[in-house]
């Protein structure tokens, strides 16, 4: 991956408002590049704040649910590895309960059962 783009995505992680998340959801995670969307991912959840772990979490093709299954176990291994798991634990409930899409639920499901195991 471009060392620019890798750059330009720890810079955005940096900030802390949420014009940053904005960008890395727009630019990040629709990125044809899997790199970039792991990377992106990564980032996102690192941020560990609602809106960056809302990305991750309830949108169906990014983070945890992207089609790549080396993005989504990058983004779980990421959530995993969080100290503070307490904003991830209630998206991941709220996702659980209220999202409509099923394979979103079922994702949201597999990682909360993740959580309690580690």
């Amino acid at each position: 991956m471009n060392r620019n783009v890798l750059e330009i995505i720890d810079a955005l992680s940096a900030h802390e408002d949420n014009e940053s998340i904005r960008v890395l959801e727009e630019l990040g995670t629709n990125s044809p590049d899997n790199e970039v969307r792991e990377y992106t991912s990564r980032a996102l959840v690192r941020k560990n704040v609602h809106d960056s772990l809302k990305v991750v979490i309830i949108n169906q093709g990014k983070g945890i649910n992207d089609l790549s299954p080396s993005v989504a176990m990058s983004t779980i291994n990421e959530i995993l590895a969080l100290k503070d798991k307490e904003e991830v634990i209630k998206i991941l409930d709220d996702t659980i309960s209220m999202h409509s899409d099923e394979s979103v639920k079922e994702n949201a499901r597999s990682v909360k059962s993740l959580l309690s195991l580690s």
